[in-house]
């Protein structure tokens, strides 16, 4: 999906009056990432670092892509459950190409309180709903 079609989701009428999302990004796409949250009604309030252990020099630039971003954001007054004392990660990598780390969703069991919607699952987790055409079950995400 185009920045576009990700930001034209349903996630604004779907999401409760008091939530937290959690977006995936990469460094070209920050900027676009703070933009979609707000238009699905959400405050950004911290970007989260995946800080990943080099591979090697990949083609394309200068620096090599060692980090991944996640923008954390509230919508209304929804309390954590408990605060994490960093805002960077040195997660393992998965071996699945732009597979997001287990870590990453034990962190948000912590913190955010239930319900909890996995967008572009590849699989299903337990205690989660998942929508995503690589994952069974998926949720229809329709207003």
């Amino acid at each position: 999906m185009d920045v576009e079609e990700i930001a034209a989701l349903p996630v604004r009428d779907l999401a409760e009056r008091d939530a937290h999302l959690y977006i995936w990004t990469i460094n070209s796409y920050v900027e676009d990432t703070y933009q979609i949250a707000r238009d699905w009604g959400f405050k950004p309030i911290r970007l989260l670092t995946w800080a990943k252990q080099p591979i090697g020099m990949a083609p394309g630039g200068t620096f090599s892509s060692t980090s991944e971003f996640i923008l954390f954001c509230r919508k209304g007054s929804l309390k954590a459950v408990n605060k994490v004392d960093r805002s960077w990660f040195d997660w393992p990598r998965q071996n699945r190409h732009s597979a997001k780390p287990e870590a990453f969703l034990d962190m948000v069991e912590r913190v955010s309180p239930p319900f909890r919607l996995e967008m572009f699952a590849r699989r299903n987790r337990f205690g989660w709903d998942v929508w995503g055409n690589e994952s069974l079950e998926t949720v229809e995400l329709s207003a």
